[in-house]
């Protein structure tokens, strides 16, 4: 009776310490995640070719900080000083006749994204440093905390600003004009409830209904997204196209910005593309072609 009992108690030992293996081993990839893309930066991202050889080699304090964060950044817990300074060459200085949104001067998420992408400030610009006392509400200025960055690459100079190299596509530089418009006011599928003025509907973008335009309340906010079919049209995921809340002149809206396509957590392709852009998939979520 006893020797039952033991290989009874035995066998639930190992049943549950196969079941809290095969967790382990599910969890492996989401444990990569993030350090095994470019936005690695710190002294373990040595396979990317932006990085530091000494200064931290914790991962997200990059960009966020779990205190004594930057409450002025339209980000999480944001931890770099926004942009100052720089004037941005934007797309509606091409003055396209296809153009029916309002393009707004830059901001929103995008210049967060910039804080590093427009090359004027280093990447090591960190507000909240690791440790006790690393608190510098000036992030260090334009060239950051002083970090030992690796210049090999040609793509970051000492300091850790980004280079305007032809091998560094990722720096943006502060004329946008090239680059898909970001501030700009999504009007697509023609006059909805969901956009805010009727001169704001362009038939060549998805409107309303699955595998187009969404909008929402949460938390008291409107929000626009548009579905990519990949999950539940109704709620809002990230490998959906963001739309982020601006205030153009006719009112509040969608806007297209920088996070719109790009998520800058995701792994699963090295230009953090919210979808797989085989088939011009990127494209093609938004634009009716």
């Amino acid at each position: 009776m006893m020797r039952t009992r033991l290989l009874k108690h035995g066998a639930r030992w190992l049943a549950a310490s196969a079941f809290a293996m095969g967790l382990a081993v599910i969890a492996q990839p989401a444990l990569a995640g993030i350090s095994a893309t470019k936005h690695n930066l710190g002294t373990t991202g040595s396979s990317n070719a932006i990085y530091m050889s000494a200064g931290t080699d914790e991962i997200c304090v990059v960009c966020h900080t779990p205190h004594a964060a930057d409450t002025a950044a339209p980000v999480p817990l944001w931890n770099k000083r926004l942009t100052t300074g720089a004037t941005y060459t934007t797309y509606a200085n091409l003055n396209s006749s296809t153009i029916n949104g309002q393009i707004l001067s830059t901001g929103s998420v995008s210049l967060a994204c910039l804080s590093c992408h427009d090359g004027t400030q280093a990447m090591d610009n960190v507000i909240n440093a690791p440790g006790s006392g690393g608190f510098d509400a000036t992030g260090g200025g334009t060239n950051g905390l002083g970090y030992t960055w690796v210049t090999t690459s040609g793509r970051v100079n000492a300091n850790g600003l980004m280079l305007n190299a032809a091998t560094t596509l990722a720096m943006l530089g502060a004329d946008l004009s090239n680059d898909h418009p970001i501030g700009i006011q999504y009007c697509g599928g023609g006059q909805t409830t969901a956009l805010p003025t009727a001169a704001c509907k362009d038939g060549d973008f998805k409107g309303p209904g699955a595998g187009g335009l969404q909008n929402a309340t949460i938390n008291g906010n409107p929000v626009w997204w548009v579905d990519t079919a990949g999950g539940t049209a109704a709620v809002r995921d990230k490998n959906d196209m963001m739309l982020y809340t601006r205030t153009f002149t006719a009112g509040s809206g969608p806007s297209v910005e920088c996070g719109s396509c790009h998520d800058p957590h995701n792994s699963a392709n090295p230009t953090f593309l919210r979808v797989s852009n085989t088939g011009s998939g990127v494209c093609l979520s938004c634009h009716v072609k």
